[in-house]
C-alpha cells in the first residue's frame, strides 16, 4: 500500500487507487500498476521511456506508443485529483510531481494517517490561525455559558465593609454589601430614611443587620438579637429607599402599622399547587422564603412588597423555582400590583468578600402580571419597574446571604437589587 496524498492511496496488490475521501476504488492494469509504482519511487525524478517501459513490460519488447497509451490511460485515472500532476519532460521521459497542498478540504474519518496529515501537514501560518479560532471559540463559549454569568453577577458586589445603623434608638453595625462602582457608603445614606425624633422601637435591646446599596437605592434588613444566628423571624424590618430625599419614617408608627399590614394583606403564603410541579409523587418538599420590604418616601403612602419565593429542588442543587411579588400600600387604595414567575434554577456556592453564598440562576419559563385597575402615584414606580421586567427577563440572580433554621437573608433582584431578611418554613406535600 502506497500512500499518494492525504486521502489517496496505491493498492499495489490489487492494483487499485482508494480515493478514502468517498472509499471509490480505480482499478489500474498490470502496465499502469507499475509504472505509476515506478513514478512514486521518487515523485520529483525523471523517468526514462526506457527505465518506464522496462517496468511495465518486463521480459517483453512493446512498441514505444504502449508506453506513450498507458501514460494517457493513467493521467485520466488520475485527473480527479488536482494536485497530482504527470508530466512529459521533453527528450528525457516523464515526472510525477504532487502538490500536498491541495484545494481538497475534506479528510477521511476512518483513516487516521489521513487525520493525522490532514493537522499536521499544513503551513505554520495555517497552523497559527487554526489555534487562534480554537482560542477564539473556547473564549466565546466560557463567556456564554452559566456559570461565567453567575461569576460575573457575583464579582458586581463587595462586602468588606460595615456602617452604623441606629434602629429603634439601638446602635450596631450592620454588615455592608455594595456593588463596586458605589462611593457613597456612608450610614447616613440609610439613617436619614429613619425619623430621629420618632426612631424608637420599643423592647428592642439589640439587632443584627446587613445594609445594600447598588449606587442609587438603599436597603438594609434586621432581626433582633445579638448575632446573625439569634434571628428566630420575629421583628424582623426590611427597608428600602428610593429617593435621595429623607423618607422620614416614623418608627413608633410604622412597627404598628406593618404588622396591621401584613395581617390585612397576605398573598403569598403557599406558593406551589401539587399539581404544577412535575412528576409529583406526594413526597413534594418546598423551602419557602417569605419577606415583606417597607419603601418609605417623604409625603407619600407607605408601599410595602410581599415577595415569596420557593424551591423545590430536583437534584442537590437544580431544579424549579417560583416567585411572586405583589405591591400595595397602606390604605390599599393601589390594587394589588401582582407578578408571578416559575423556572429552574441551578445553584452555585460562591463568595462575596469573605462571606460564603449561595447564587441562585434563574431561568423563567412562564409569568404571570396582574395589571392593577388604579395605580396610586407613589406606586407607579414599582408597576413600571415590575412591568419593565415582566416584558424583557428571561434570567434573574437570586443571591442568598445568610441562612438560619428560621431566616434567611437575600438579595432580591429588584429595583437595581435589593437586601430582604426573610422568614423561612419547609413545607412537605
Amino acid at each position: 500500500m502506497l500512500k499518494i496524498t492525504s486521502y489517496l492511496t496505491l493498492d499495489t496488490s490489487a492494483k487499485q487507487l482508494i480515493n478514502h475521501l468517498n472509499d471509490e476504488k480505480t482499478s489500474l492494469t498490470f502496465s499502469e500498476n507499475a509504472v505509476l509504482i515506478k513514478l512514486l519511487d521518487n515523485s520529483e525524478e525523471i523517468w526514462t521511456k526506457e527505465q518506464l517501459l522496462a517496468e511495465g513490460w518486463p521480459d517483453r519488447v512493446v512498441a514505444p506508443t504502449s508506453l506513450t497509451q498507458c501514460i494517457s490511460t493513467l493521467r485520466r485515472k488520475l485527473e480527479p485529483f488536482s494536485e497530482i500532476h504527470l508530466k512529459a519532460v521533453a527528450r528525457r521521459g516523464y515526472q510525477l510531481h504532487i502538490n500536498e497542498r491541495s484545494h481538497v478540504k475534506m479528510v477521511s474519518l476512518t483513516d487516521s494517517d489521513t487525520i493525522r496529515a490532514a493537522f499536521l501537514d499544513v503551513s505554520v501560518m495555517v497552523k497559527i490561525v487554526g489555534a487562534l479560532i480554537a482560542i477564539g471559540l473556547l473564549i466565546f463559549a466560557w463567556y456564554q455559558c452559566e456559570y461565567h454569568k453567575v461569576l460575573k453577577q457575583t464579582s458586581l458586589w463587595s462586602s468588606d465593609k460595615q456602617v452604623e445603623l441606629n434602629i429603634g434608638g439601638v446602635k450596631e453595625s450592620a454588615i455592608l454589601l455594595y456593588k463596586n462602582n458605589t462611593d457613597q457608603l456612608h450610614g447616613s445614606k440609610w439613617q436619614k430614611h429613619l425619623a430621629p425624633e420618632s426612631n424608637i422601637v420599643s423592647g428592642l435591646k439589640g439587632f443584627s443587620a446587613f445594609a445594600l446599596t447598588n449606587g442609587s437605592n438603599y436597603s438594609f434588613a434586621s432581626c433582633p438579637g445579638y448575632s446573625l444566628n439569634d434571628c428566630d423571624g420575629k421583628g424582623i424590618i426590611n427597608i428600602n429607599s428610593l429617593s435621595p430625599e429623607p423618607a422620614g419614617l416614623n418608627m413608633q408608627q410604622f412597627v404598628p402599622l406593618s404588622k396591621t399590614m401584613e395581617e390585612r394583606i397576605r398573598y403569598n403564603r403557599v406558593l406551589v399547587p401539587q399539581t404544577s410541579v412535575e412528576n409529583f409523587d406526594g413526597k413534594i418538599v418546598e423551602h419557602h422564603y417569605h419577606a415583606d420590604v417597607y419603601f418609605p418616601i417623604a409625603e407619600e403612602k407607605l408601599i410595602r412588597g410581599d415577595f415569596s419565593l420557593s424551591l423545590v429542588y430536583e437534584s442537590d442543587k437544580s431544579g424549579q423555582i417560583y416567585t411572586t411579588t405583589c405591591i400595595t400600600d397602606e390604605d390599599c387604595l393601589t390594587t394589588p400590583i401582582r407578578w408571578k414567575t416559575r423556572g429552574t434554577f441551578n445553584q452555585y456556592k460562591q463568595q462575596i468578600g469573605e462571606y460564603d453564598v449561595d447564587v441562585f440562576y434563574t431561568k423563567i419559563e412562564q409569568k404571570e402580571f396582574i395589571k392593577p385597575d388604579f395605580v396610586t402615584p407613589s406606586a407607579m414606580r414599582f408597576y413600571r419597574e415590575i412591568r419593565r421586567v415582566d416584558i424583557q427577563e428571561t434570567q434573574m440572580v437570586f443571591f442568598r446571604v445568610h441562612q438560619t433554621d428560621n431566616t434567611a437573608v437575600w438579595i432580591f433582584p429588584f429595583m437595581g437589587g435589593l437586601v430582604a431578611w426573610s422568614k423561612y418554613e419547609k413545607v412537605h406535600f
